[in-house]
């Protein structure tokens, strides 16, 4: 059984997150804040790893075969139903006047943000006795934010530390081009000044080595043998144009170049993410 509310506008307070806050209202909106999980697949994925809907939006012609998607995912992975859940429920003409209409398929959540672990802790928490991370510092694309997640998903990365001046993962772009692996990597933030100031030395102290993706004479290339007998590795990513801090590249143990055809010297970074998840990742093969 559904707590279904049915409307006639789009007037009430009770669509606020959905309708008049923006990301950065919504995740500010109540500790630990909320956010916007936009179409069925993405809200199964985040229902799946444990985040608590605080209301659903739905489409009323999809309404039924939507629901039943949800009701068999949960059920199929041992997830708590939507239960009194509210799920308010408005038609086709009112959801086409919903910003980004064509990539909601229908149906939306707001749903609470989860408390994000220290770096300590969460890499205590990756595992297998070879992990590999991702840092992404100052990536502030959300589109290229939510590729790297991907990627990382596809290709053996163990985890994600997001620099607090990225783009937010669980922003509706960043979760969309994910496909919902915002919410199947396991990740957390840290701090950009502490990042700035004492990220590669937590880092190390944490027993990791690190390699900094960067455009330098001294580089290795990123199919070098000692970069697999590492470890604990953390792959570090930097912003598009003007790229790593220079004081990351300095301490990184390794600074890493993707081997290209000449006249070209570089690549998008989630492009770059992908090639060097794919060489360096614990992908299983079998």
């Amino acid at each position: 059984m559904h707590n279904l509310i049915y409307l006639n506008d789009l007037a009430g307070t009770a669509l606020d997150p959905y309708v008049r806050l923006n990301e950065a209202q919504l995740s500010h909106a109540m500790k630990p804040g909320m956010f916007i999980a936009e179409s069925p697949k993405v809200i199964e994925r985040a229902l799946r790893a444990g985040y608590r809907p605080a209301s659903l939006l739905m489409e009323e012609r999809a309404l039924e075969r939507d629901l039943a998607d949800l009701d068999h995912e949960m059920a199929a992975n041992n997830t708590q139903g939507l239960g009194q859940t509210l799920i308010y429920v408005i038609s086709s003409t009112l959801i086409r006047q919903l910003s980004g209409y064509n990539m909601l398929r229908g149906a939306l959540a707001a749903m609470y943000r989860a408390e994000r672990p220290s770096l300590a802790d969460f890499l205590a928490t990756l595992p297998g006795d070879h992990p590999r991370v991702a840092v992404l510092e100052r990536v502030v694309n959300p589109a290229n934010v939510g590729a790297i997640f991907r990627s990382a998903a596809a290709l053996g990365i163990d985890g994600v530390v997001v620099t607090s001046d990225s783009a937010d993962p669980l922003y509706r772009r960043s979760s969309r081009v994910a496909m919902g692996t915002v919410f199947q990597v396991p990740w957390t933030y840290v701090d950009a000044k502490v990042w700035q100031e004492a990220g590669i030395g937590l880092l190390h102290q944490l027993g990791y080595q690190t390699a900094a993706m960067a455009l330098r004479h001294d580089t290795v290339s990123i199919d070098d043998p000692q970069l697999s007998r590492v470890e604990k590795l953390a792959i570090i990513l930097g912003a598009e144009g003007p790229g790593l801090m220079e004081r990351t590249i300095a301490q990184s143990d390794f600074t890493i170049k993707i081997p290209m055809a000449p006249g070209v010297d570089s690549l998008n970074v989630a492009a770059a993410s992908a090639l060097a998840f794919w060489e360096l990742g614990n992908r299983n093969d079998s």
